[in-house]
């Protein structure tokens, strides 16, 4: 192979490396499950302050809604704190395309 062709290799293998950490970083299931959690909870915690006697009443007179809502409020804040405090680190890449795992190089052909 060409030193070329090597390099354009390695720039496009770089470039695929680049986008598969920013895919991972993306689509943390931390982001996912903190975002969905906090989303509920506001939902549930509007659903708990609006709540009638009624519906308080038919709950052993506790305010379900609204503390179920702060708890997933929290949850999802956590989630979130997180992913914020401890990102996912970068793929450690190969040294050379091809190259074993325990970190031979590959035989020639």
């Amino acid at each position: 192979m060409s030193d070329h062709s090597e390099r354009d290799v390695q720039g496009q293998v770089t470039e695929l490396q680049g986008k598969s950490a920013t895919a991972a970083r993306l689509f943390d299931i931390r982001r996912i499950i903190g975002g969905l959690f906090v989303l509920y909870g506001i939902i549930v915690t509007i659903a708990g302050i609006t709540a009638s006697d009624a519906d308080i009443d038919k709950a052993a007179g506790v305010n379900i809604n609204l503390w179920t809502g702060l708890g997933m409020l929290a949850l999802g804040l956590f989630f979130l704190a997180w992913l914020r405090l401890r990102p996912l680190d970068a793929p450690v890449p190969d040294t050379e395309p091809g190259a074993e795992a325990d970190g031979t190089p590959p035989p020639e052909r």
